[in-house]
């Protein structure tokens, strides 16, 4: 318990000096931050950059967080790659970032944790489960949270795929080209299709041909639909009836999604009997238990 307490007290001292030291009245500024301002063609005061500052500080966890989470999430069997979740996603954090904040909250858990153990002085397992469990929980929540808002923009390209082959199969029957078929879904939609044909327009402007701007991007949705969707598109410039192709393609979308429709709907009145059977079965055993016990009872006695 006094090593604990001793750790505590550590851990707070460092905090307040790098929360004081971003303070004007308690740092004491040094020569070239002083002199800054009268020196010509300077922007301003510099960033403090010190051994104990937090801009160093930030420097030196960054790294060690990105590396650690990254093991971390293999360890619990996490496979897809942070980077490629956040892109797909459309995060604003790049990955160290992310990692910071995951490093941030487990490391805030882990002090609420002690100061739970300091206070109520728990049992040891309690107390090694609020010090161990706690930080490893808050880490495995925003993982998880990561996962879950990338296989939800998958949901959402797939949900809204059909509609989306069937609007670009009736403009390119219509005369337009591929290039402004997907220029003039991207700019008139609102779902998740249309905001990555945003991005796919950008990378065509930038001088990437349309079709590897559409692998590019089924290669980050990896959503096995649009991969068939991309490879009758790629027929574009090979094809004469590609509108016939398209609009096939999209009923085929459209079939996968009313299949895995019926199968959830067929799932959820399957889980409906889960409780009807086990407020049945359970008085049935009641019903059983008791003269079975009162038949033992007579036989025992007699």
């Amino acid at each position: 318990m006094i090593r604990l307490q001793a750790l505590v007290v550590v851990a707070l001292w460092a905090g307040a000096t790098l929360l004081l030291g971003q303070l004007g009245w308690f740092r004491r500024p040094r020569l070239a931050e002083r002199i800054r301002r009268y020196t010509p063609g300077t922007a301003g005061p510099a960033a403090p950059v010190g051994l104990l500052s937090v801009t160093s500080f930030r420097e030196i966890i960054r790294p060690l967080a990105r590396s650690f989470g990254d093991r971390l999430s293999r360890v619990f069997g996490v496979s897809d790659e942070l980077a490629i979740r956040l892109a797909r996603a459309h995060s604003p954090l790049t990955v160290t970032a992310f990692r910071s904040r995951q490093m941030g909250a487990s490391v805030a858990a882990l002090g609420i944790g002690g100061l739970a153990v300091l206070a109520f002085a728990p049992p040891p397992m309690v107390g090694l489960l609020l010090l161990i469990g706690l930080p490893l929980l808050t880490f495995l929540v925003l993982e998880q949270r990561a996962l879950a808002e990338a296989k939800g923009w998958q949901r959402r390209i797939f949900l809204e795929l059909p509609v989306v082959t069937e609007q670009l199969g009736m403009l390119i029957g219509a005369g337009y080209s591929l290039g402004g078929a997907l220029n003039r879904l991207s700019q008139r939609g609102s779902g998740a299709c249309a905001t990555d044909l945003t991005q796919v327009c950008a990378r065509i402007r930038q001088g990437l041909s349309d079709v590897d701007a559409l692998r590019e991007w089924t290669r980050l949705a990896d959503v096995d639909a649009l991969t068939r969707l991309v490879n009758v598109l790629a027929l574009h410039r090979e094809g004469g009836d590609l509108g016939r192709l398209i609009s096939e393609e999209a009923r085929t979308i459209r079939g996968d999604v009313h299949r895995e429709l019926v199968e959830t709907i067929e799932r959820r009145c399957q889980q409906v009997w889960i409780p009807v059977t086990v407020a049945t079965l359970v008085p049935g055993v009641l019903f059983m238990v008791v003269p079975f016990i009162e038949a033992m009872r007579l036989f025992t006695t007699g």
